[in-house]
């Protein structure tokens, strides 16, 4: 494995970091494994075992994005400290109502998509800070290391819980889980951040900013891309980690003991795919990672459908390990190499969805599937989707914003009101006049299309461009914003790569040193008097 894999560790921060994120880790797959288990004893019917993994996922489909708001328009690290706190109070809870004998499987249900909820908060912060842990070059083998130290954890964490379980009993489990995230909390207070840019505008309202993520998603092809691979393996993949207690019980005649054993499986498998990881991206695209990494998840879902054996189990669980780390890193780095840093937290948060709601969602299904048809033809179906599925989302390629610089530029000139505006005026009307000879026409039509995009993707809510019937050679380019502040935030998200293709469109006019720039807004005041503001270089 190259020494550079290693390189994250090297920034104290993040290694300290990642450290306490792994007690963490191990206390968390302590805990699934009690969950799982302890439902099997409380109510064995399939579907109820399903709904422990959808008590864990939906929250983050339900939570994500008003958590990815805060974590862009609030201080990270407080925000992750008190979210260990609350996910440690709650397990103290769940444990005195154990210890009371005070149990059923609505209350298990209730406590796990309360852990849900509290992961939700997190997750966005977590995945959001990383690229300030670390510089860029290394930001896909930190990514993969938090892979790692999940699936590290998935190797030792379910061994661990099956033995603390049988042993001492769920109660124990469920403490040592409450003592792991506050040895996170401890680490949070220890890292000092330095102080971040000071945004002059008012804070963003939570509406407004939850729009501003979705705006964004919807009109970024790198992340829109990396959200449909998502939704398609983590569908066809849940299949195995919600029916994973029945594997254990009802395909191969196990107890706890071999639940966690195939959950160590998977664990070992996910490390041993980490270090693969590094290989498989210099050799081969992120997309064709991607298809080897659910052809190994198919093969993993057969093996576990038609295996019938303890040996054949622990080989699917770790073909299933190897591919799970190979799709989740190569998928994480997609987001994050197409998010800027003023939306990352939403924009994670958003991938985040996808990947949990689809999660929750197969889980259901699945177990439905496994109700009606028994469990070797669910696992047998969701095997044979992830197959149906390759052709369909391979055209979607991965990795589209990993050489696009996402820094703000600042190229856009502050506009200067000649009449006094306020922040809440609008919506706001900016035009752009450009001057283009017939020969360059198609070139245009094709740079002021991707323009588009990006006035979409940072704040429009309308944009179009149009050619004078009566002057030829003259478009206008004119696309609407919200109100006034929302404008201003424009100024501040337009990125280096965006002025690249602004040069290029700018190249292309033929007239004044630039096109002319106008902004108005609605009438606000009683003389109904338009504020305009005129710029001649740059929006």
């Amino acid at each position: 494995m190259p020494e550079s894999v290693f390189t994250p560790f090297k920034h104290h921060v993040f290694a300290i970091l990642w450290l306490a994120t792994l007690v963490s880790n191990i206390g968390t797959w302590m805990f699934n494994v009690t969950s799982g288990w302890m439902m099997t004893e409380l109510s064995p019917s399939p579907l109820m075992i399903a709904l422990v993994q959808a008590a864990t996922a939906l929250p983050i489909f339900l939570f994500a994005l008003p958590a990815g708001v805060l974590g862009d328009l609030f201080n990270r690290r407080k925000l992750l400290f008190w979210t260990q706190i609350f996910l440690a109070a709650v397990l103290f809870i769940f444990t005195a109502l154990l210890w009371m004998g005070i149990t059923s499987p609505w209350i298990l249900l209730a406590f796990t998509f309360c852990i849900g909820v509290g992961t939700a908060f997190a997750s966005p912060a977590w995945q959001a800070i990383v690229p300030r842990l670390v510089p860029r070059d290394v930001l896909a083998s930190a990514i993969v290391w938090n892979g790692v130290s999940m699936n590290i954890a998935r190797a030792i964490g379910p061994a661990l819980g099956g033995f603390v379980l049988a042993a001492a009993g769920a109660m124990a489990t469920v403490f040592i889980d409450a003592l792991s995230y506050l040895a996170v909390a401890a680490a949070l207070l220890w890292w000092r951040t330095t102080a971040a840019h000071a945004d002059t505008l008012p804070r963003e309202h939570l509406s407004g900013a939850m729009r501003a993520g979705i705006r964004f998603a919807l009109h970024s092809k790198p992340l829109r891309y990396t959200l449909i691979h998502a939704l398609a393996f983590f569908t066809c993949a849940s299949a195995y980690w919600a029916l994973l207690p029945m594997v254990a019980k009802e395909l191969l005649q196990g107890g706890p003991g071999l639940y966690g054993i195939l959950l160590t499986a998977l664990g070992l498998g996910a490390v041993t795919g980490a270090f693969l990881l590094p290989l498989m991206r210099r050799r081969w695209s992120a997309s064709t990672n991607m298809t080897l990494a659910t052809v190994s998840t198919a093969l993993c879902l057969v093996m576990f459908a038609l295996g019938q054996h303890p040996v054949l189990g622990i080989m699917a669980g770790f073909t299933g390990g190897v591919s799970w780390i190979v799709a989740v890193s190569t998928l994480n780095y997609s987001a994050q190499v197409a998010l800027p840093d003023w939306v990352r937290a939403r924009g994670l948060a958003i991938f985040q969805m996808a990947v949990f709601g689809a999660m929750a969602a197969g889980s259901l299904g699945w177990g439905q599937v496994a109700i009606v048809s028994d469990l070797p033809p669910a696992l047998l179906a969701s095997g044979l989707l992830a197959l149906v599925l390759i052709p369909v989302t391979y055209r979607f390629k991965l990795n589209l914003g990993e050489h696009q610089d996402h820094t703000p530029s600042g190229h856009w000139a502050e506009p200067v009101p000649v009449t006094l505006i306020s922040h809440d005026n609008g919506p706001v009307l900016v035009t752009l006049e450009y001057r283009i000879d017939d020969t360059d026409r198609d070139e245009f039509f094709k740079l002021i299309r991707e323009m588009g995009t990006i006035r979409r993707r940072d704040g429009a809510i309308q944009w179009g461009y149009f050619e004078d019937v009566e002057d030829h050679g003259r478009f206008i380019e004119m696309f609407i914003v919200e109100s006034w502040i929302s404008h201003l935030r424009q100024h501040g998200r337009v990125s280096a790569a965006d002025k690249i293709l602004q040069d290029k469109i700018f190249a292309l006019h033929r007239g004044a040193m630039h096109p002319r720039v106008t902004h108005a807004v609605t009438p606000q005041s009683e003389s109904h008097q338009t504020a305009v503001s005129q710029t001649h270089y740059d929006i």
